[in-house]
């Protein structure tokens, strides 16, 4: 919450900033928060059909595939949370990821690639990570991260904008009769408009990073068996099969990163820690 709360100083800081060079600095506060708050609501009424649509998903169809549902209803029993709804990926790429903002209002997808190569256990070490994800609140939680770091991003370039095309750049040319306010203001924007994305992308890497540790430590309390997860996470590790609709705005959701350039994390800006120190972690704690 810490994290959170850095971004939404961020954003408002940067929506002041630029209303200050028109005068309003309560006027760029508000609008800058209001936005984040329209694009938060929205991502709420329809994240999910979004997501899933942009995944090429589609809902397990009624007696598809009774292991899977038996598995996924069973980690459901075991997080005290009502069965999520499932769907299924076709895609050879092993991954899943669960998105939803209410235990009751569940989602997890997985693909065809990753059903295939999953034993019974290992099968369920993977969606109790899923439905980890759900319990603990990462869900929600990475969504306003998200709407948080898009809200500082476009602010940052619509108050580069203004400085160069705007009121902004007449000041710079010496219109006459404006305060060191107004000047002030203008380089608090430029500063705010070049470090504030880098500095949201940042932080919202170091929270995704942290919520996938949580969801191994919490596969592992619900299904008991930290070997399965392991065993799981190391064929995810050897199978670099790229995923074909991956992208860069979900790629936080997923078990493992999507975009195979980033599979095995390790950088600052990584969505996902590196696979091995997942599998040092759980192997660490559990030993």
């Amino acid at each position: 919450m810490v994290l959170a709360l850095l971004l939404l100083a961020l954003l408002g800081g940067l929506g002041a900033a630029l209303g200050a060079t028109w005068n309003s600095w309560l006027v760029g506060l508000l609008v800058g928060l209001a936005f984040a708050g329209l694009q938060y609501w929205i991502a709420r009424a329809a994240g999910t059909q979004l997501v899933m649509m942009s995944a090429g998903a589609r809902e397990l169809r009624p007696g598809e595939d009774s292991q899977l549902w038996n598995v996924i209803h069973e980690a459901a029993i075991a997080a005290a949370m009502p069965p999520p709804k499932i769907w299924i990926i076709d895609d050879a790429s092993p991954n899943a990821f669960a998105t939803g903002f209410k235990a009751d209002a569940a989602h997890v997808a997985i693909t065809s690639g990753l059903r295939e190569r999953l034993d019974r256990a290992e099968l369920q070490a993977v969606m109790a990570h899923e439905l980890a994800h759900i319990r603990n609140g990462d869900s929600g939680y990475m969504v306003l991260m998200a709407v948080l770091v898009g809200s500082i991003a476009m602010l940052a370039d619509l108050g580069l904008r203004n400085l160069w095309y705007g009121r902004g750049m007449n000041y710079t040319r010496g219109e006459r009769g404006k305060s060191g306010a107004h000047v002030a203001a203008m380089i608090i924007v430029l500063l705010l408009a070049i470090v504030a994305p880098l500095f949201s992308r940042l932080l919202q890497a170091a929270v995704s990073r942290e919520r996938e540790f949580l969801a191994d430590a919490t596969s592992v309390e619900l299904t008991r068996n930290p070997q399965a997860l392991v065993s799981a996470l190391q064929k995810l590790s050897a199978d670099a099969t790229p995923m074909r609709r991956a992208n860069r705005a979900t790629q936080h959701l997923w078990i493992v990163n999507p975009m195979r350039n980033a599979r095995g994390g390790g950088n600052a800006f990584s969505t996902h820690p590196p696979l091995t120190k997942r599998i040092e972690r759980i192997e660490r704690l559990y030993a």
